[in-house]
């Protein structure tokens, strides 16, 4: 019997069996006997949050435009079709062809949150492959990941054969053409990572030995066999004329973002202290409007997408917003096309750029002012002052809207409990304008929603050497926050803190972590990003099992020339600045934006001359 048919038995006993199927519109099908690479892009969450990342998207398209290879998705299946594959012994297997990974030359994870770790694994052993990269001979696929979490990859050294840092479609690629290469030569696995070594932003952790101090801190990294150091992360210099497909495979079933998705920058200006994607993801670059015009076209006609989303990490930042706008405008209303602006900005939200959202959009607006107090919000380099978020939730209010959500965190480094009550003083004071505004909508009252979550300080931030708050810690200043609240027109909802603290264990973690990751997976952690399937005790088991204290990652401060378990790979950020930084955040000084002044970052180094304001120290 076909493992088709199997597949198909199973089908009607799972929930969402949608997940499942593969053949949704614009998925590539090709003759896998006229293909030289099979590349596995797995996605280690469910369907529905794997197919709403746009990097998939990106590089689903790029590596499929090459017509000897051939990339297929693979999803993290929910427990009740593990359970499923488990009993009819079907291997876990790729949407489009069906086939079981073990089949593939290469599979890539992207590894977009710390907290599925347990799900690479648990996928591996789903296909019938080693957990650990050394028990993987020549017949095995290779495993290869990154994403942004691969900026400290070492917590998942033991696991994966090669690490790409950066953006992948500078390095994937070039990876894929060497690996056909070898393949063709019949050279081994140990020879092909040697010269996969040198392709820029490929880290190869087997190549590199880690020794400790007796306190348990890092005593040296030393690369092996002539391998690079550091490995500097590979970049897009013309953001412009990087690849962008022009069709999305349109999933059957809803998923979490289901829209077309333009990119419109990458990087960011504004240097908030705790953001690790502003930091890693440096220098700024942007797009044509033109080009991010035509972009939302190709994708609106070949998916019958509704709706079009700007994507970046600061949308309103991009330098032809309102010439971006007026373009897309002329056709998005025609069409019943709407469009969506995530990441805006209080410091450059408009009235003008207010109608023009209203043309396509009236539901809430989001806002994220991050601390309650102006002293944190400049120690974390917020630079947003009370008065900005106070104009713009007026000009939201005089506009139509009574929904307001405001982002903010908790635990934040220098934070006391009058900055915690703060920030319910904030959105008291945003409720109070609402009524105090004569043109304000007739009668609506208002809602201000606060979604507040736990700091975790991450590597390639000034923040990096913060101790992080424990669990106690959190849970006190939560119960704080709600009991600051005194109308029924504000709304708190907060994360669970045991998944923060975890979070910041396994960001700024080194390899001994490894064997706690297999602890925790091999006694039932797997989805852990999900509420209903996280196992905090089985982490709490594996921590005591493999006699690592967790708050030597997560709690404790560390001095600024400690060697980090990342100082051997290069973001492009020099740890001297992030070093100024972090003192700056002690005396509530800020640090003005890239487009103002150049904080001299280091970042410009990674396009050979100025990034952003052409005056780069």
């Amino acid at each position: 019997m076909s493992v088709n048919k199997d597949i198909e038995q199973i089908l009607m006993k799972v929930q969402k069996p949608g997940r499942y199927v593969g053949g949704e519109l614009n998925s590539v099908i090709k003759d896998k006997e006229k293909v030289d690479v099979r590349f596995a892009f797995c996605f280690p969450d469910v369907y529905e949050v794997g197919m709403s990342h746009l990097g998939m998207k990106i590089l689903y398209s790029l590596i499929n435009e090459r017509e000897n290879y051939w990339c297929e998705r693979v999803f993290a299946p929910e427990l009740d079709m593990e359970e499923q594959m488990f009993l009819h012994k079907i291997p876990l297997y790729a949407l489009e062809s069906k086939d079981p990974l073990r089949e593939f030359d290469i599979i890539g994870f992207t590894l977009q949150y710390e907290l599925c770790y347990t799900t690479v694994l648990n996928m591996l052993h789903m296909a019938g492959i080693p957990v650990r990269s050394a028990d993987r001979d020549d017949s095995y696929p290779l495993v290869v990941a990154g994403g942004p979490c691969v900026c400290n990859p070492e917590p998942m050294a033991d696991f994966i054969d090669v690490f790409l840092l950066g953006e992948g479609e500078e390095n994937l690629l070039e990876l894929i053409d060497l690996y056909e290469l070898a393949k063709r030569e019949k050279i081994s696995k140990q020879e092909f990572l040697q010269k996969a070594s040198h392709i820029k932003g490929a880290y190869v952790p087997s190549l590199y030995d880690v020794s400790y101090n007796e306190d348990g801190t890092i005593q040296k990294v030393t690369p092996l066999g002539g391998a690079p150091m550091p490995v500097e992360k590979a970049i897009i210099k013309d953001i412009d004329q990087v690849y962008y497909p022009k069709e999305f495979v349109v999933p059957f079933i809803d998923t979490v973002h289901d829209r077309a998705m333009v990119e419109v920058l990458r990087g960011c200006i504004r240097g908030c202290r705790f953001c690790q994607a502003g930091f890693i993801y440096r220098p700024f670059r942007e797009k044509y409007y033109q080009t991010i015009d035509r972009n939302a076209r190709d994708l609106c006609a070949s998916t019958g997408y509704e709706e079009i989303s700007l994507t970046s990490l600061s949308t309103s930042d991009l330098t032809e917003i309102e010439p971006l706008l007026n373009s897309m405008l002329s056709w998005t209303e025609d069409e019943k096309v709407s469009m969506s602006l995530p990441s805006l900005r209080v410091d450059n939200f408009s009235k003008e750029l207010l109608d023009k959202i209203a043309k396509v959009r009236k539901s809430g607006l989001t806002f994220a002012p991050e601390a309650g107090s102006q002293r944190l919000r400049d120690a974390i380099n917020k630079n947003v002052t009370e008065e900005q978020i106070m104009k713009t939730c007026q000009t939201a209010f005089e506009g139509g809207y009574t929904n307001v959500k405001l982002y903010f965190m908790l635990g934040l480094p220098t934070e006391t409990m009058d900055d915690v009550a703060a920030i319910a003083d904030t959105a008291q004071k945003v409720v109070d304008l609402f009524y105090s505004l004569p043109n304000r909508p007739k009668g609506r009252g208002v809602n201000v929603t606060i979604s507040v979550a736990c700091f975790v300080p991450k590597p390639f931030t000034p923040f990096e050497f913060e101790p992080q708050d424990t669990i106690e810690m959190l849970r006190e200043k939560q119960k704080h926050l709600v009991a600051s609240v005194k109308s029924k027109k504000i709304s708190v909802h907060y994360h669970e803190s045991n998944t923060s603290v975890l979070e910041g264990v396994l960001a700024r973690g080194d390899r001994r972590l490894c064997d706690v990751i297999e602890y925790a997976w091999r006694h039932g952690c797997n989805l852990d990003s999900w509420d209903e399937h996280f196992l905090y005790q089985s982490w709490v088991d594996g921590f005591a099992a493999c006699g690592i204290d967790p708050a030597f990652y997560a709690n404790r401060r560390r001095e600024y020339s400690e060697i980090m378990p990342w100082d051997h790979l290069d973001y492009g950020v020099s740890k001297n600045f992030l070093i100024r930084e972090n003192k700056k955040a002690y005396q509530a000084q800020t640090t003005p934006n890239c487009k103002e002044s150049c904080s001299g970052c280091g970042a410009n180094k990674l396009m050979g001359g100025p990034c952003v304001n052409g005056q780069c120290k």
